[in-house]
């Protein structure tokens, strides 16, 4: 993967205030590849005390953007499928990894997992992605280059 692009998107997701809020870290990032992780604590519960799914939901979100973006092209999500299979435990950290399966021109298709560090598999995820054509907006001042 191109290092500039690779450290912009690292830089962004850094300063992204969406990220900073669920306190999610992008940990690793190669071309159609990311990995995302991010702690559960007790204010991302719902009514009942288990985890909210926008929280799980943010943490997969912020895995599939960096993935579909990772080629230096502006990527917006189509279609996110997310199927929620456990409740993390509290306190824990959260791990989702993105995974591209299909790219095409305009068009990308990647799978999203969220684990506990244990490995225990809380949700599951399929994500297309549109494919604009136009370089990341903010390649040229976080990198110093337009691609």
């Amino acid at each position: 993967m191109d290092e500039q692009i690779r450290k912009a998107i690292f830089d962004q997701v850094a300063k992204e205030p969406f990220a900073r809020k669920f306190g999610i870290s992008l940990v690793d990032l190669a071309t159609g590849y990311s990995r995302v992780e991010m702690t559960f604590t007790p204010d991302m519960e719902n009514i009942f005390g288990m985890a909210h799914g926008g929280a799980i939901f943010a943490l997969i979100d912020t895995a599939f953007e960096t993935s579909c973006n990772s080629h230096g092209s502006m990527a917006v999500a189509l279609n996110v499928t997310v199927n929620y299979l456990a409740a993390p435990r509290g306190g824990g950290k959260l791990i989702a990894e993105a995974q591209e399966i299909n790219l095409t021109r305009k068009t990308g298709n990647y799978e999203i997992k969220v684990r506990e560090e244990s490995g225990r598999l809380i949700a599951v995820c399929q994500a297309l992605a549109y494919r604009r054509g136009t370089p990341l907006p903010f390649l040229e001042t976080s990198a110093g280059v337009v691609p």
